[in-house]
């Protein structure tokens, strides 16, 4: 199993090599709010742009963003998340960890109140002060290597949940989006992706989450929204499909083919089940519980 340090240094080159190509590049073919994770659709009709704000409102209503004054975004991207805390939501301070430097600069130059960000990993972040909620969208991917055997990726989940408990208030919640295997081993996963898209990166699978948040987070609730991450990545593909040419003239024809095939056989692997998208909501179990039930 990797040193702490050692994942660490890994997980922020690869962060880097993916979300570092350039926020104009992306901008091309993301929603306005820079949402680079799963959608979520109600109706046939919605737009993308629909679907990714009915995404965040999900995960902010599932920490109960209204009634919060302090909450951590675990892997904030772009700072949608953020930007809506310190906005619509009225939430006094709101933190984001990222690990990649681009996207840092782009929150801080938007200003949001009450907003930090940081570009740290989160097995270094010491808070300081408890969270009411915290948000981890399209992070806990990253987690694990491809090297680690299941028992370890567990033991390092487990750590994960184990500091999320200790830094959330007494009722807090965590709201948790990750892609996981599904009907697909590691062995089976793509090369291609595993290589030129997010190297050092191995999924997760529902088991090894399950069985890293026992005893640490009871889990409220679980979704599979695979066929919206399939639409999610279609859509994708087909705004960079559209403008092509200017995404050629900012990062070239190599890197813009890489992404027009990772998207389209995300969207297919999404679509054949072989991988699936999981929304979890997570309360801590607090030894307080036990005490008032005697």
């Amino acid at each position: 199993m990797a040193a702490p340090d050692v994942r660490a240094t890994q997980a922020a080159a690869a962060i880097r090599h993916h979300y570092d190509v350039g926020n104009d590049f992306f901008g091309l073919w993301l929603d306005p709010s820079l949402t680079y994770s799963c959608a979520l659709r109600h109706a046939p009709e919605d737009t993308l742009e629909v679907a990714q704000q009915q995404k965040l409102r999900y995960h902010l209503d599932a920490i109960r963003a209204d009634d919060a004054t302090s909450v951590l975004d675990i892997g904030c991207g772009w700072g949608s998340v953020l930007g809506l805390l310190s906005g619509t939501r009225g939430v006094q301070r709101s933190v984001g960890l990222t690990l990649s430097d681009e996207q840092a600069a782009f929150i801080r130059s938007k200003h949001h109140l009450g907003v930090e960000v940081h570009t740290q990993n989160w097995t270094h972040f010491e808070p300081g002060t408890r969270f009411d909620g915290i948000i981890s969208i399209g992070a806990f991917e990253h987690f694990a290597t491809p090297e680690e055997s299941a028992a370890e990726k567990i033991g390092l989940y487990r750590e994960f949940f184990t500091r999320c408990r200790d830094w959330l208030s007494d009722d807090g919640a965590l709201s948790l989006q990750t892609i996981a295997y599904a009907n697909m081993s590691r062995d089976q996963a793509s090369e291609f992706i595993q290589q030129s898209i997010f190297p050092d990166a191995d999924l997760p699978t529902l088991a090894e989450i399950t069985a890293a948040a026992d005893g640490v987070f009871e889990v409220q609730s679980v979704s599979n929204g695979r066929l919206d991450y399939a639409w999610t990545c279609e859509q994708w593909a087909h705004r960079l499909r559209q403008r092509r040419a200017e995404a050629v003239e900012l990062v070239g024809p190599e890197v813009t083919a890489r992404y027009e095939r990772y998207l389209k056989l995300s969207a297919l692997g999404f679509r054949m089940g072989k991988i699936c998208l999981l929304r979890l909501v997570l309360r801590p179990y607090r030894t307080s519980y036990f005490r008032s039930a005697r």
